[in-house]
């Protein structure tokens, strides 16, 4: 009775932790749905980066091009690799056996990740690889510590490492981590990566919920109409009673 009771109230303590989040503080990921360039090249990011492990089997090509103002010709000449036809869902040919054998795991679909994760989380994850050669990828992450996956973007950022300066602390010298640096081996910059993860993040962001412009178009619109049905009832209701009094 005893062991159960301990192992229960560790695997509460274990989920508590989980549920604590990340360690770190997240940075505030730059949203803006309403920024088409953006949501395209985050796009053009996400298939060239990231279809080739993780798919999203509940997003279609064609809903995408129309939702970003992509044309069908340029989408599938530019974003669809193999072969697919523009009405069916962005997937991969990555058989799954293989991928599990690769990492251990099946990799996570991403069409909802942004929902599950919070597009803060995303963004700063993104910016938070580090070399690590302990890591079977060669990689760690400030996040996600003992991470199963590769830096695909380094080629974009450049190999990133932890960098830390010495400041007194309670009145000892203290080595304190202060971001993250990489060697400007990049294709872009820092500020030019930074930009390139934003749009990958408003775009996963986008995939989570595709008509979330449209639900606020339509709840304003709704929200107008109770206010004049409102102004109408209240007149009416005075016209009616007035004899009354």
């Amino acid at each position: 009775m005893m062991k159960t009771l301990f192992s229960a109230v560790a695997l509460l303590a274990s989920s508590l932790a989980m549920a604590a989040g990340p360690t770190i503080p997240l940075d505030k990921a730059p949203i803006d749905l309403r920024d088409q360039a953006s949501l395209q090249n985050g796009a053009k990011l996400y298939q060239n980066y990231c279809l080739g492990c993780h798919q999203m089997q509940y997003q279609r090509y064609s809903r995408t091009f129309k939702d970003l103002g992509i044309p069908e010709e340029l989408g599938m000449e530019h974003l669809m690799f193999t072969g697919e036809k523009v009405g069916d869902h962005i997937t991969n040919s990555m058989p799954a056996e293989y991928a599990e054998t690769s990492f251990g795991v099946l990799p996570p679909d991403l069409t909802n990740v942004a929902r599950v994760r919070g597009a803060d989380w995303l963004y700063t994850y993104l910016r938070t690889f580090y070399v690590d050669e302990s890591r079977p990828f060669g990689v760690n992450n400030k996040v996600f510590p003992q991470v199963g996956m590769p830096h695909v973007l380094q080629e974009l950022q450049g190999v990133p490492t932890r960098a830390y300066e010495t400041r007194l602390v309670d009145g000892q010298s203290t080595e304190v981590y202060v971001g993250i640096r990489t060697d400007g081996s990049g294709e872009l910059s820092t500020e030019e990566y930074d930009r390139a993860v934003a749009d990958l993040v408003n775009y996963l962001v986008y995939t989570g919920e595709p008509t979330k412009l449209e639900s606020h178009a339509l709840g304003t619109k709704v929200l107008i109409f109770i206010f004049i049905f409102f102004v109408l009832a209240y007149f009416l209701k005075k016209e009616y009673w007035k004899d009354v009094h």
